[in-house]
């Protein structure tokens, strides 16, 4: 079977797409058009009840959750290219570390970019700050890490930890559109290398065509021209 990715141009599918082409697995791609409601259709409700990009369709039904379909993909095709092994040492830390990604950094750039979900009325502003704070708690504490993931992140070959957080330290140059001047990457020169590293693969060179997102989409990030479909 030819997996099926539903996606949007610069979503959290850019991470499924991103370890796909990794693998060089076979994918036909459908775009989730987020501005005509595309994510509260019945038919793609079927598939995510939570009506969230990404859904990827697979051999065993629909799959939703980034980093789920991250693990699925790397165990089921990767041989320890993208995940260590289940009996490798290094399988407890890559976990740690792609559900810290899911369960922490990935929940706190949402609050960012949609203050108005999670902040009382009037409180944006100051919920935001707060935000930012947390995220660069946060980042810094994942730079601290870098050399204990070893070639988990940022090694010579890319890992789904590298496919999910390139994404993220994307969207953190871009998003919310005129708010993003707090963030410079270079405050952390570790995932700035894991940025450059990255975008230098083959992968992020497809998907970066694919998305219209630039010639350095992760390192030095532009405002995504995708080819169809909208960002937002």
């Amino acid at each position: 079977m030819t997996y099926i990715l539903h996606y949007a141009p610069d979503n959290a599918s850019l991470a499924v797409r991103l370890a796909l082409y990794e693998l060089e697995l076979p994918f036909e791609t459908v775009l989730v058009d987020r501005r005509s409601g595309g994510l509260r259709r019945p038919a793609y409700l079927a598939l995510n009840p939570m009506g969230q990009i990404p859904v990827l369709e697979t051999p065993q039904g629909a799959m939703h959750e980034t980093a789920a379909i991250l693990l699925y993909l790397a165990d089921r095709h990767g041989a320890g290219r993208l995940m260590p092994a289940p009996g490798d040492p290094a399988r407890g830390l890559a976990l740690t570390w792609l559900f810290w990604l899911s369960n922490t950094l990935h929940p706190q750039l949402r609050a960012l970019f949609y203050p108005d979900r999670h902040a009382p009325p009037g409180q944006e502003n100051a919920f935001s700050r707060i935000t930012r704070g947390r995220i660069t708690d946060s980042l810094t504490v994942l730079e601290a890490r870098l050399p204990a993931l070893g070639r988990w992140l940022g090694g010579a070959a890319p890992s789904v930890l590298d496919c999910y957080l390139c994404p993220m330290l994307r969207w953190l140059a871009l998003y919310p559109a005129g708010t993003t001047g707090w963030f410079s990457l270079g405050h952390w020169p570790g995932l700035r290398d894991v940025a450059r590293a990255m975008e230098s693969r083959p992968s992020a060179l497809a998907a970066a065509m694919a998305e219209g997102l630039g010639p350095l989409p992760f390192s030095r990030p532009v405002p995504p021209m995708p080819p169809e479909g909208s960002a937002t």
